[in-house]
């Protein structure tokens, strides 16, 4: 056997070649072993380990008997990693169409779309996640896992839901697609209910699945806790049937009706015209962004004759006036701190004079005109203050306006004439219904109370809101004779 000739010069080439070939890649690993360490430690790290956030569940909403106001359900959104799914498994999907009320030629359709264009590059990539139902309880859910389709399944996560509809809508207030709450109870004690978010540190493949071997700093989430209402659930239901019936006969353009215990401000139902359900709050067709607003805590108006228990009690309780005290009603101009000012009108009084106790009966505009300008401007001023007007009644939800109540410096000559009958100033519902409270409950001016307790999931009560009075306004003696005339009207 001959031995095979070796050219010196080509055998050279090659190992130099070689060589080189080796020196470069261990100067390039040297290189990325000293120069580049650190940022490429990080590089890897962040692709193999993962943070994940584990949601907490947010807390109920009840009424004040337990009925369910607000909670949290489980829903899951079904997909299907087109990339997985099996050619024997595709017999399967008409039962799967069938579980998700999907047309099956949607189903197929997105199993076929494997790869879609990038909008930015428009480079294709693989499709690794398709949805097909958004939103699905958990007993279909786990009908549809049964099938066993592989690369077909589902992400669970917390679905707000509003068992009672529209019932109540504007106390609730509702949770937006980002998980946002944005008005009434939930906004305002989001701090109680959301609860507190848990994570865990774990490490992934390179097919990016979890490694649970490897999971670490695990921190359980924490649940939010529950929120009981002041509101009675029968209270307000008939409330809003109250609203439906004023509706049908009248057709207004809003309506709030607002029922309460004067002796402690607990709001036992609240309701406005138009509303809208929670559960929709999205479908701005059906449900216009403006039937969001709570008017009750919103909307100012003048309170007109409701007024007039504001500057009769102040008078009372100063000892200017009596019951029996009488008023020029034909006048249609009074002499007033040598000025000769006009009265408001008063079309269906036919007597011309009237005693306190029928100036509040028949509702006088004059009558009331008249102690108006008897108790003074600050007086009347002041006293229109102490009954809650031109402040925050201080409700527990958002979006409170304070109405309007000049100071005395900016009055025309006109207004110590106009504010006795509600004119010349303005008012929320919530405002007014709390200034006539205070005639019921003797005197006193309460804050509304909307929260009765909250409760963690064990029953367990974590806060108790108790009633808070104000001030009080007028004397017990004065809150029983105005409420001796009102029973008269």
């Amino acid at each position: 056997m001959s031995k095979a000739f070796v050219c010196n010069q080509r055998a050279t080439i090659v190992f130099a070649t070689i060589s080189i070939a080796f020196a470069v890649l261990l100067g390039r690993l040297i290189y990325l072993h000293t120069w580049d360490h650190t940022e490429l430690l990080e590089k890897i790290e962040s692709s193999r380990r993962m943070v994940k956030v584990l949601k907490a569940r947010r807390g109920n909403v009840v009424d004040c008997k337990g009925n369910l106001l607000a909670t949290t359900n489980t829903t899951v959104n079904i997909g299907v990693d087109p990339q997985a799914v099996v050619e024997a498994d595709l017999a399967k999907l008409k039962d799967l169409a069938k579980l998700l009320s999907k047309p099956i030629t949607s189903i197929e359709e997105a199993i076929a779309t494997k790869t879609k264009l990038r909008v930015d590059t428009g480079d294709p990539y693989l499709v690794r996640w398709a949805p097909l139902a958004k939103d699905i309880d958990q007993e279909t859910a786990d009908l549809v896992n049964a099938l066993k389709i592989k690369g077909v399944y589902g992400n669970s996560q917390f679905s707000r839901t509003y068992p009672g509809g529209e019932l109540a809508a504007h106390i609730l207030g509702f949770i937006n697609k980002e998980s946002t709450p944005v008005i009434g109870i939930e906004s305002s004690l989001d701090y109680y209910l959301r609860g507190q978010d848990g994570w865990f540190v774990t490490e992934r493949d390179g097919r990016r699945r979890e490694l649970a071997q490897h999971r670490e700093r695990e921190v359980l989430p924490t649940d939010g806790l529950n929120v009981q209402l002041c509101i009675d659930q029968m209270v307000q239901h008939i409330v809003e049937g109250e609203i439906e019936r004023l509706v049908d006969q009248y057709n207004p353009e809003s309506i709030s009706i607002i029922v309460s215990k004067p002796t402690n401000g607990a709001i036992l139902a609240l309701a406005n015209y138009p509303t809208y359900n929670p559960n929709e709050y999205y479908n701005i067709s059906k449900y216009p962004i403006g039937n969001q607003r709570n008017r009750a805590l919103t909307d100012a108006f003048e309170p007109g004759s409701t007024f007039k228990i504001v500057p009769i009690a102040g008078a009372l309780e100063e000892g200017i006036v009596n019951i029996e005290h009488e008023f020029a009603t034909n006048l249609s101009s009074v002499s007033y701190k040598g000025r000769n000012l006009g009265l408001p009108k008063d079309n269906h009084i036919k007597l011309d004079r009237l005693n306190l106790h029928n100036v509040i009966v028949k509702s006088s505009n004059r009558g009331s005109a008249q102690v108006g300008m008897l108790l003074g401007e600050q007086k009347l001023h002041d006293y229109a203050s102490a009954f809650g007007y031109g402040s925050k009644t201080g409700c527990d939800l958002t979006g409170e306006s304070t109405g309007i109540l000049h100071s005395v410096d900016n009055w025309d000559r006109l207004t110590i004439t106009r504010l006795p009958i509600g004119h010349a100033l303005s008012a929320t519902p919530l405002q007014v219904h709390f200034a006539m409270s205070v005639i019921a409950n003797n005197g006193v001016l309460m804050e509304p109370l909307i929260v009765e307790r909250i409760f963690d999931s064990h029953g367990n009560e974590v806060v108790r809101f108790s009633p808070c009075p104000k001030h009080r306004v007028i004397s017990t003696k004065t809150a029983e004779k105005v409420i001796a005339m009102l029973t008269d009207v």
